[in-house]
């Protein structure tokens, strides 16, 4: 457990070598990696973190900003004894790793799943319902995924429903993550100079794809790869593809 001015980010370390840290999309817990530990840790050492508001980190008062939680990585960074390196960020966590990029020596390579360079255009609300709500849950995880997926596997759909019951942020802590990424904006993005990766679901309906393609156009060191027919959660419904192109680009 890390701690930055008092609040408490958790973080778990899994397997070895060079470390990748991974920071989760707004809303969501940890079992949003599910699909990416498992490829990761071997070859790599896998740390996940629990963004403030979710999982088992603090839910302080927000609204929060993508700042905070850049100086919430480097916390876990500087706890887990790691002078840089290589970041996965999902959705708001991929804003936190271009922030950090940006602003900081701590990132040695990036991956942005899902992410967009500004929170103007994003339809947050579709993808989040309060944990109690199930029903509500249900539509939030289905506007997150393509409808083929949805029609293909219920049984994974389901499972996701459950983990989402169990580990998501509550309403509070959800508006207050929120808030980071609608008042975020990469205004600099030529001085993100780490190699970049963004990977993003082609059907992506929440975070426009173009805005990604966009992203990736701007970046000094950027690439991009859609994924055809996924969702906004395209690593995990097409997390065999996601994770060969995450692979190869650490690998590089």
């Amino acid at each position: 457990m890390a701690s930055n001015g008092g609040v408490a980010c958790y973080y778990e370390r899994d397997g070895g070598g060079d470390s990748v840290v991974f920071v989760g999309d707004a809303g969501y817990g940890a079992w949003q990696w599910g699909w990416q530990h498992a490829a990761v840790a071997g070859p790599f050492e896998s740390v996940v973190t629990d963004v403030r508001g979710a999982g088992r980190s603090d839910a302080p008062p927000g609204p929060y900003s993508v700042s905070d939680l850049v100086s919430d990585l480097t916390a876990v960074l500087s706890d887990a004894g790691l002078r840089s390196a290589a970041v996965v960020g999902a959705g708001l966590g991929g804003m936190v790793g271009l922030e950090a990029a940006r602003t900081t020596s701590r990132v040695d390579r990036l991956v942005c799943l899902g992410t967009a360079p500004s929170g103007s255009g994003v339809d947050l609300d579709s993808l989040y319902a309060p944990p109690a709500d199930r029903e509500g849950v249900e539509r939030a995880t289905e506007a997150a995924l393509s409808e083929g997926f949805v029609a293909d596997h219920p049984d994974a759909v389901r499972r996701i429903v459950e983990w989402r019951t169990a580990e998501d942020a509550d309403p509070t802590a959800w508006e207050a993550q929120a808030a980071a990424v609608r008042g975020y904006s990469l205004d600099a993005p030529y001085e993100v100079t780490a190699p970049t990766l963004v990977v993003h679901g082609a059907d992506d309906a929440a975070w426009p794809a173009e805005d990604a393609r966009t992203l990736a156009g701007d970046l000094p060191r950027g690439e991009f790869a859609a994924v055809d027919g996924a969702g906004h959660l395209a690593h995990v419904e097409r997390s065999k593809r996601v994770n060969d192109e995450l692979l190869s680009f650490l690998e590089e």
